[in-house]
């Protein structure tokens, strides 16, 4: 998908983070398969994490896991301490992409359901605080993605409306709820065939497969 002819840069880029810019999905099947271990059920497999685990855990968790919500929490973050930095892997083409962005005259941010704490922590560890100024995580806003209230948070104090000249990129149909309901414009991230139907709910403006495809676009 290519921008629409005659529309102009956007004025800021807000990116998810986890298998937008970062390859973490290995990372998160191994919190997931130990957090679902320790409570005796059987795991959900590589592809079924990819397909589910787009809320954050504070949404999440309640709902697997009901009254025992805060000890699970605890025993995803045990394996994910442990392992997270070791593992983090930026996408092919994404420091270049955010490179591209700032030298566009872009301001860029990071809009992510990990917790923030935890989402900054991988940031410094890349050294990519040079391009993203502000990096809102899960438990930073009031409500988490799909809510728009990350979106905001970014925004604020930047004197940017979160209108079309504000893309909100992302790799799951949560970001592009969260782009709707905040009034700005959505891209899908990566390879369609996973969502395609759940994308019509909140479909996207543009599309791009690859951190190079979106490098493209701007």
């Amino acid at each position: 998908m290519t921008r629409p002819a005659g529309s102009e840069l956007p004025r800021a880029i807000l990116f998810d983070w986890d298998n937008t810019l970062v390859n973490t999905w290995p990372t998160i099947v191994e919190c997931y398969r130990d957090t679902f271990a320790a409570f005796g059920l059987p795991p959900w497999t590589a592809r079924e994490v990819q397909e589910r685990a787009h809320g954050s855990l504070r949404d999440a968790f309640p709902k697997l896991f009901g009254e025992r919500a805060v000890e699970a929490e605890r025993i995803f973050y045990q394996t994910f301490h442990r392992i997270h930095l070791d593992r983090l892997e930026p996408l092919p083409g994404a420091e270049a992409l955010l490179a591209r962005a700032c030298a566009a005259g872009c301001y860029v941010a990071v809009v992510s359901n990990k917790v923030g704490e935890n989402l900054r922590a991988e940031l410094r560890h890349l050294g990519w605080e040079r391009w993203i100024s502000k990096a809102v995580g899960a438990k930073d806003a009031k409500r988490d993605k799909p809510a728009p209230d990350p979106i905001y948070l970014a925004l604020d104090g930047t004197g940017i409306a979160p209108d079309e000249s504000v893309w909100m990129v992302g790799d799951t149909p949560a970001d592009l709820e969260c782009a709707h309901a905040a009034g700005c414009l959505p891209v899908y991230f990566g390879g369609m065939d996973q969502f395609a139907e759940r994308l019509k709910a909140f479909p996207p403006r543009l599309h791009a497969r690859n951190c190079h495809e979106l490098a493209a676009l701007l």
